[in-house]
């Protein structure tokens, strides 16, 4: 964070602040451990501090200390509104775009609140009084430790925000194997770990305590894979009634792309997930080297992200979905063949 952001947030946060801080639609591993360490750091500093997420998020992150004081907009809409009005400070975490906080847009524009944003997508948007956006960054987890660093605020880096931060820098990393994943986040881990975050532990909670209905789910994805060779692609497809008959809870299909990206030669791996409940198909990109997802979602499903990983989604219905996908890839064959 460069002198002149550090020096504004430090006059915002200089008096004792009403502050909610707000993470993405669907939220990820990231978005929560982000939100919940940046809070916990700001109620040590004096400021009365609120997270708001849009919506619910997965089971494998409700293990995280401070889960059960997360206010969710769809769950108790009056209470994270008035959260948000009555605001002197918001910080909007690991997004660059208020469209992203889905029915928490328009109240966020009403907003008179000192807007700071801590995000490391692609492209963002002039909302914040303080912008710390960094593409570079392995997740907006790793931002908030170096947030923090920056404010002189590293002593209170307790065990509980080392668990909240690790995990989210983790997840957004797919455990240290993406090429995000520097030098600096494996010092910061080492720092985290340090403060009590316990490594083997963490991992555990998040990924080996799968339902036998999400692993039959991810039998069904591998069984739909398609793999196209010639464009050293795969994808696979998951139907709203291949979800239901797995009783499908959010955060299921978390990681599955990544068996489709994992397949020799495959560069570029998709997963369309029919939402009959939106009436779109979801959609998250994955890729290796070179080839941009990032610019395949914003050039066509209205998306976005990172490089290497982005999401995106189609209002047509599925099949249409694919048939259009399987029509635009040609025009990539020589990115996709000559990846580097």
């Amino acid at each position: 964070m460069n002198a002149e952001t550090t020096s504004t947030v430090k006059k915002l946060l200089a008096t004792q602040k009403r502050i909610v801080v707000i993470g993405h639609k669907n939220p990820d591993g990231d978005a929560v451990g982000s939100c919940l360490g940046l809070a916990n750091f700001l109620k040590q500093l004096g400021h009365d501090t609120h997270v708001v997420m849009p919506n619910d998020f997965p089971d494998f992150l409700k293990w995280l200390p401070g889960c059960d004081q997360l206010v969710i907009h769809e769950k108790d809409t009056s209470r994270s509104e008035a959260l948000i009005s009555e605001a002197d400070v918001i910080f909007t975490l690991d997004f660059n775009s208020l469209d992203r906080t889905g029915d928490l847009q328009q109240i966020l524009k009403e907003s008179e609140a000192d807007f700071v944003m801590i995000d490391h997508h692609q492209a963002p948007d002039d909302y914040a009084k303080a912008t710390y956006s960094d593409i570079t960054m392995s997740s907006t987890s790793q931002m908030v430790y170096h947030f923090m660093e920056s404010l002189e605020g590293l002593n209170k880096v307790n065990k509980t925000i080392a668990t909240q931060l690790y995990t989210g820098i983790m997840t957004d990393t797919g455990s240290f194997r993406f090429p995000s994943t520097t030098a600096m986040t494996h010092k910061v881990i080492a720092k985290l770990i340090e403060a009590g975050a316990s490594n083997a532990q963490i991992h555990e909670a998040v990924y080996d305590t799968n339902s036998p209905e999400r692993m039959k789910l991810l039998g069904t994805a591998l069984n739909n894979l398609t793999i196209l060779p010639d464009l050293h692609t795969a994808y696979i497809t998951l139907t709203q009634q291949e979800l239901d008959a797995h009783n499908f809870k959010k955060g299921d299909t978390e990681g599955f792309v990544n068996y489709a990206l994992s397949i020799k030669g495959i560069y570029f791996a998709v997963i369309f997930i029919e939402n009959k409940q939106e009436n779109i198909v979801k959609m998250s990109f994955r890729s290796k080297g070179s080839f941009s997802v990032n610019d395949f979602a914003r050039n066509h499903y209205d998306g976005g992200g990172h490089i290497n990983a982005a999401g995106g989604r189609s209002s047509k219905s599925l099949t249409d979905t694919i048939t259009e996908f399987i029509s635009i890839l040609p025009s990539y064959k020589n990115e996709l063949t000559h990846v580097s």
